[in-house]
């Protein structure tokens, strides 16, 4: 059975044209913001239920920031991992590392999983904030 099609609303094409133009993650409340000061009469429980389907449906990336907030952001379709700079938000992609992956495929393995997926977002201070030379 197939899935509805979804709905274009204007909100969710406010949603795109505002990541069509932004690099880094941020929040709902962020996007929130940012719409309105657009002009777009948007609530804020509309932009999580949109921000929530978009990353479901892979149209956004989505991570979970250190203090536990959901942030998203538009970012290369192939399975990546990101280093996020926890003063700035500066985020670079990195690419899919073997060690990593293998790794998870081990310990799944280990413990009789299969299938074994796994999200890794690494945090730091980039070379700006942190005064050092890249």
């Amino acid at each position: 059975m197939s899935s509805p099609a979804r709905r274009t609303t204007r909100q969710r094409v406010a949603i795109n044209e505002l990541f069509d133009t932004e690099d880094s993650f941020l929040t709902a409340q962020q996007v929130h913001d940012e719409l309105v000061q657009r002009g777009v009469k948007v609530g804020l429980a509309t932009v999580y239920r949109n921000l929530q389907t978009m990353g479901e449906e892979g149209e956004l990336d989505a991570i979970r920031a250190e203090d536990g907030e959901m942030a998203y952001r538009r970012c290369s379709p192939v399975h990546h991992h990101h280093l996020v700079c926890r003063q700035c938000g500066k985020v670079v992609e990195i690419g899919q590392e073997e060690t990593i992956e293998d790794w998870a495929r081990e310990i799944g393995s280990r413990y009789g999983f299969t299938e074994t997926g796994h999200e890794l977002e690494l945090f730091g201070l980039c070379a700006e904030c942190s005064g050092q030379k890249a």
